[in-house]
């Protein structure tokens, strides 16, 4: 498997693109959809599937006119299955006013963690909350890599004062799910420069010492 980021929408919102043998998984299409467009183009791939870290207007932007093009499912998970459809939750009716972001609801909910294979691509989903109440990471294990949206970044966490996060949950979420994947793992985050788990361990100030 291999990956392309490309930065989106209003926010520059990291978007990543899973890709083997010209077919694709797109992971938070945050808008920008010509540009990304180009990309996927220019490596001929076809998206086969959508998959959200969260439902933040800043990672959903270009949800539609991936899901048209394509013809594709979108996948999000069960706890902000409303977001798409909500200016008000997924937090555009506050940040953008006039060009609030929706899209059609989801094709289909994750309910629980455990192993997937869509379109040929096997991760393992995390329930990984805090930063929004249905934030899930997608864990390749044998590339060694994360796509954690807005948990985990490079020397900092995801912010928890918008609606439905929440500090406490967060500070679990890391130190349960995200510190517990192998040291060389790679952290591809919704914003800003990926990481390593293990580095993240010794000198992120958010969570060095917090257990470990």
């Amino acid at each position: 498997m291999k990956w392309e980021k490309i930065s989106l929408g209003p926010l520059q919102t990291n978007g990543f693109v899973l890709y083997k043998d010209g077919e694709g998984l797109m992971i938070d299409p945050g808008g920008s959809e010509e540009k990304l467009f180009q990309l996927l183009d220019d490596k001929k791939i076809t998206v086969k599937a959508i998959l959200l870290t969260h439902a933040h207007f800043d990672h959903i932007g270009g949800v539609e006119a991936v899901r048209t093009k394509y013809q594709c499912p979108v996948y999000v998970h069960k706890d902000e299955a409303e977001w798409l459809t909500d200016p008000t939750l997924n937090g555009s009716a506050l940040f953008l006013r006039e060009e609030a972001i929706t899209s059609e609801k989801a094709d289909h909910v994750f309910s629980k963690e455990g192993s997937y294979t869509i379109s040929g691509f096997q991760f393992e989903l995390l329930e990984t909350p805090g930063h929004s109440p249905g934030s899930v990471s997608y864990y390749f294990a044998e590339e060694k890599i994360v796509f954690s949206g807005d948990v985990l970044f490079h020397g900092g966490v995801g912010r928890t004062d918008l609606p439905g996060g929440d500090h406490d949950t967060l500070m679990t979420t890391l130190h349960e799910k995200m510190l517990q994947l192998p040291d060389e793992t790679i952290v591809a985050n919704g914003h800003g420069p990926e990481t390593l788990i293990g580095k993240e361990k010794e000198h992120n100030p958010f969570i060095n010492g917090f257990g470990w």
